[in-house]
């Protein structure tokens, strides 16, 4: 088979306009590694739970009906990947998100898929 090169373009112009904005590679694999904790819907449920208030293990755990040790190792990963940070308070620790970012890429992702 032979290619019809007739149709082989180069378009040079777009291809060196992707690569003056595409990230670094170790970008991208980042923001890869980023997306896959959003790949978990208890974590999601978990991260949604935090919007409107600070929460403890055994809060969210109900709130969700899951167990308390789930509810720790999700929020350990969540916590790994900066999505929510922590604050002790005498024995109880209390979990919010870690800024308006959170907030914000699950808002977006919610309305992109009711569009």
């Amino acid at each position: 088979m032979s290619e019809n090169k007739e149709f082989m373009h180069i378009h040079e112009e777009a291809i060196k306009k992707v690569q003056d904005i595409i990230p670094s590679d170790e970008t991208l694999y980042d923001l890869a590694e980023l997306f896959k904790v959003f790949g978990d819907s208890t974590r999601i449920k978990i991260l949604y739970s935090l919007f409107s208030s600070e929460l403890c293990v055994y809060d969210i755990s109900q709130l969700l009906n899951v167990s308390q040790t789930a509810v720790s190792h999700q929020l350990r990963i969540l916590k790994t990947n900066k999505l929510v940070k922590s604050r002790k308070e005498g024995k109880h620790v209390f979990y919010s998100l870690s800024d308006d970012h959170v907030y914000s890429i699950i808002n977006q992702g919610i309305e992109h898929i009711k569009e």
